[in-house]
């Protein structure tokens, strides 16, 4: 397992991807796979940064684990405002654009892109994403 400390700043998400993509390129994942995990991380890191601290700079701890080279486990750590992403009800994308409440896409993404997504709460929030190939 790698793991990653970094400020939960926008100008950080580069180095967020670079880290999980030096994990990927160990594996024969293919692709597309992997630019729906980029996706999957670009997106929840883009969430803590922009929501998790209130304005206020913090940290995320990114661990990254490799499961038998067809698998990666992904999870996010921040001390930031306990929020559950998984309990807000999904956009209605059958809707314009102009017609739906701003939000939630990202997390949509995310759980159709991932085989697994779960959070939990211990003193800090916990997000992990599983995908396998």
């Amino acid at each position: 397992m790698k793991e990653l400390v970094i400020a939960a700043i926008k100008e950080n998400l580069e180095d967020v991807l670079s880290f999980v993509d030096d994990e990927l390129d160990t594996t024969d994942c293919p692709v597309k796979t992997k630019m729906q995990i980029d996706i999957a991380v670009e997106e929840i890191f883009v969430n803590i940064v922009n929501y998790a601290y209130g304005g206020k700079t913090g940290e995320v701890k990114i661990k990254v684990e490799l499961q038998d080279k067809h698998g990666l486990k992904i999870t996010f750590i921040d001390k930031g405002i306990p929020y559950n992403p998984l309990e807000k009800e999904d956009p209605d994308i059958t809707l314009s654009a102009q017609e739906r409440e701003i939000g939630g896409l990202g997390i949509l993404m995310t759980k159709k892109c991932m085989d697994d997504i779960k959070y939990e709460y211990k003193g800090c929030n916990i997000l992990t994403i599983n995908k396998v190939w």
